[in-house]
């Protein structure tokens, strides 16, 4: 008896223990067609419902708000969003014994996370900053020498951090900064990196940030609802509240959605024009014929049985299918790609700032991965290849000297001049 008694006495220990016990206790269940993880099996469901419902009604109102504020306000949300999940992930692997005997290791982590955002920011946001400070001189001298050598300061600071981390090795605990050196570097790149392509598709216009972010809501939303009242049949063993039947009926509803969302937000320059600067007033300009009507006359058959004979559609309509598409079919395997990762450190969720949905990074799983795809597609698919002689003369008076826009004009002129006298 005295010998259980002291078996039992490490409290730690034990607790791992049963919390492994549970976590495979879950995947166990998550294998059987009809496993008690199911949301409608679920005692509990409606009060989580309720409890999503309301934190989701927040955060949708909230969201709405500041992309009526514009590119800066929702810009400043996306780094917000990014310094919350690096919290969450950096905390995921720090233990506080280690810690104490490294005083100042932490902000180690933070001084690379800010160099890799004056970097990954400078290289996006660069030219529309020059753009916002052309009138002043003095600012415009400033601002491009700092361009100039943007890339060298950002060296500097990294390899600052490079230095710090070496004179701080202490014996004994090589294996845990290094893994700390590591795990930093793998969430620059695999979550920071991802998010920042956030940044570059809002200053594209707002409607390539707004839809591929709705849709991505959207998905998670219907999933949920048709998890809860119709889930019978598990998708994954790694996420076993997941269903077929929520990943069906979330599909069918993204891709309805898209169609339907780029013909409303189409229709309005607020989200159609890019931002070329990085001031907060009213946009106008040509949205281009992707945002201009264009009308289509319903083959008889069909318009036999409805009171109109043609219908109006935005050409960005089928751009926006295979947004919804990837938002439906791909996305969701940063979900699942989140929930192994949880499950191989035996955690829930990754932080409890949410009530009902967890940690930010929890919300922004898929959103990293339809981020990276909205902007490779726009870039690929969407944009023009053809350089418009208004972007040229940008380029020529924000990156060239006066005496070398002065050069330029003479050899421009010396090669028309050629070009005349060979016709």
């Amino acid at each position: 008896m005295q010998k259980e008694i002291a078996g039992d006495a490490p409290s730690a220990p034990t607790t791992r223990v049963r919390h492994r016990k549970r976590n495979s206790d879950v995947g166990a269940g998550a294998g059987k067609p009809n496993g008690n993880h199911l949301l409608v099996n679920d005692s509990k469901k409606y009060k989580s419902f309720l409890i999503r419902a309301y934190s989701t009604f927040w955060m949708i109102g909230g969201f709405a708000l500041i992309v009526y504020l514009g590119h800066l306000y929702i810009t400043a949300m996306v780094v917000v969003i990014q310094i919350y999940m690096a919290r969450e992930l950096f905390n995921l692997l720090r233990k506080t014994h280690e810690d104490k005997q490294l005083p100042g290791f932490r902000l180690l982590n933070w001084h690379f996370f800010f160099t890799a955002m004056l970097f990954v920011y400078g290289r996006i946001l660069s030219q529309r900053l020059v753009n916002t400070v052309t009138p002043d001189k003095v600012l415009y001298r400033l601002v491009t020498s700092l361009i100039k050598y943007h890339m060298a300061i950002c060296y500097s600071l990294y390899i600052s951090g490079f230095v710090w981390f070496i004179l701080t090795l202490k014996k004994k605990m090589y294996k845990y900064q290094f893994s700390q050196y590591a795990w930093t570097h793998m969430i620059l790149i695999v979550v920071f990196t991802q998010s920042s392509f956030t940044v570059a598709n809002i200053f594209e216009g707002i409607f390539w940030f707004l839809l591929p972010a709705s849709l991505i809501v959207i998905n998670d939303i219907f999933a949920y609802i048709c998890g809860f009242f119709f889930g019978r049949t598990p998708l994954i063993k790694l996420s076993p509240k997941k269903t077929w039947e929520g990943f069906i009926g979330a599909s069918i509803t993204t891709v309805i959605s898209a169609f339907l969302l780029a013909n409303i937000m189409g229709r309005f320059l607020w989200l159609t024009c890019p931002r070329e600067d990085l001031s907060t007033g009213w946009l106008l300009c040509d949205p281009g014929p992707l945002f201009k009507q264009e009308t289509h006359a319903l083959p008889g058959w069909i318009s036999d049985w409805l009171p109109w004979k043609e219908i109006s559609i935005l050409p960005v309509q089928w751009h926006a299918l295979c947004l919804g598409l990837f938002a439906s079919i791909i996305a969701p395997f940063g979900g699942f790609f989140a929930s192994g990762f949880k499950r191989a450190f035996k955690i829930k969720d990754f932080g409890d700032s949410i009530p009902g949905h967890g940690g930010i990074t929890d919300r922004m799983d898929c959103q990293m991965v339809m981020a990276v795809f909205a902007y490779i597609y726009h870039q690929s698919f969407v944009v023009p290849e053809v350089l418009s002689v208004d972007k040229l003369l940008d380029q020529i008076i924000t990156s060239l000297t006066l005496e070398e826009q002065q050069a330029l004009l003479v050899k421009l002129g010396q090669m028309l001049q050629e070009k005349v006298i060979g016709s």
